[in-house]
């Protein structure tokens, strides 16, 4: 009973969390949004009430109407729109910082022009849509002396730093094998006509998804691939589509990678995974698993563990015994780690106290950097070339 209850505790919290409001004193400061995207209010919006040094100042779409529509219904002082709407937000004077959650194939254009205006960026994952523009993003970044943070937010949650806490420990010892998962039915995935299935705007599985399977991969081992062995995409392609139709979106993707002494990885994911037997839908996919030496590590909902999770550790003794022991961390003193937080925080809330953290100067209780993020990249176009 106590389960459920935290469980309802943490969402309803999560989702409207208590109200902070900011002050001259704390320096607030003013977020923009371009694009009045559907991930923008547990991205940003509903973390930064509960910021006492951020305000949602203003955001932009394309259609004003809906920008405007947007403004109103999350209090937000200003709306833009139009063919320059973008670019309008962005030269505001009394913004500070631009979070993008821009289709993937508009990152690097949006993202360099917000640098170049001088704002800090919160830039969705994947950063880009290849390697180099990730570079230069970054680099133009540092020699404007700019913050830019790729929105790995699931990075910043405990339960994920725990994981790699009892990896790092060694007292399971070396890894053999990491696998992770991220996929959904038919039915709960995006519709045809998604972002997510666009070519030209960076759309794709593993794009999507499968920058998050690759990342947690490449995080637990602390390491990057070595070679990918092997890749296989089931690629899009709609019903009753024209004879015209390219087929160029992997709506699913799994992978196999040599990991540095002689470890191997798996990765699998899935925009729309078929249905059993053309009706029965799979339970969706939302874990990684650890094979070392001494024993297995499992996490399961790795990406949101927020609303549920559970670190499951099995080992073997002498005699071949098995012990297993469950473990849900919800905050850093659950983990007996030092950071700040409350079990009811969302990813995104803790990861907008770290990118405030780094614009203030102050040091963050972890992050994501300029190579880590230009090597999941990097990693991800290997992935692809493979087939």
């Amino acid at each position: 009973m106590s389960s459920i209850i935290g469980f309802i505790r943490r969402i309803l919290t999560g989702l409207n969390p208590p109200v902070s409001v900011p002050t001259p004193e704390s320096g607030p400061l003013n977020f923009g949004i371009l694009g009045a995207a559907t991930i923008a209010p547990i991205a940003i919006v509903t973390p930064a009430k509960n910021h006492e040094e951020t305000i949602i100042y203003a955001v932009a779409a394309r259609d004003k109407a809906k920008a405007t529509a947007f403004a109103k219904k999350y209090d937000i002082e200003k709306a833009y729109g139009g063919p320059n709407g973008y670019q309008e937000l962005i030269d505001d004077p009394e913004i500070d910082a631009i979070y993008n959650p821009l289709p993937n194939g508009l990152h690097y254009e949006w993202t360099m022009k917000a640098l170049a205006a001088g704002k800090h960026v919160l830039l969705e994952k994947p950063s880009a849509d290849t390697a180099e523009e990730t570079r230069q993003m970054f680099d133009f970044a540092e020699k404007k002396g700019l913050v830019l943070l790729e929105a790995f937010h699931y990075r910043f949650h405990p339960a994920i730093q725990r994981v790699k806490a009892i990896i790092d420990s060694k007292e399971l010892g070396a890894i053999k094998h990491i696998s992770a998962s991220l996929a959904i039915p038919k039915g709960m995935g995006p519709k045809t006509s998604d972002i997510r299935y666009n070519f030209t705007l960076g759309g794709g599985s593993l794009m999507d998804m499968g920058c998050y399977t690759l990342n947690v991969i490449r995080y637990l081992s602390s390491s990057n691939p070595t070679s990918v062995i092997s890749a296989e995409h089931s690629i899009f392609t709609p019903v009753n589509s024209p004879a015209s139709f390219k087929p160029n979106i992997d709506r699913g993707t799994t992978a196999m990678l040599a990991l540095p002494k002689n470890a191997t990885a798996s990765l699998k994911c899935d925009l729309a995974m078929p249905l059993k037997y053309g009706f029965i839908p799979p339970m969706p996919l939302v874990n990684a698993t650890i094979t070392l030496e001494g024993g297995e590590i499992e996490i399961y909902n790795f990406v949101m563990p927020t609303l549920y999770h559970s670190i499951k550790v099995t080992t073997k003794d002498a005699n071949k015994k098995i012990k297993t022991t469950v473990e849900k961390v919800y905050t850093f003193a659950d983990g007996k780690m030092e950071g700040k937080g409350e079990a009811w925080w969302t990813t995104y809330r803790f990861q907008l106290e770290a990118f405030v953290d780094r614009i203030k100067g102050r040091t963050p209780q972890t992050w994501v950097d300029k190579d880590d993020s230009i090597a999941n990249m990097h990693w991800i176009e290997q992935i692809y070339a493979k087939v």
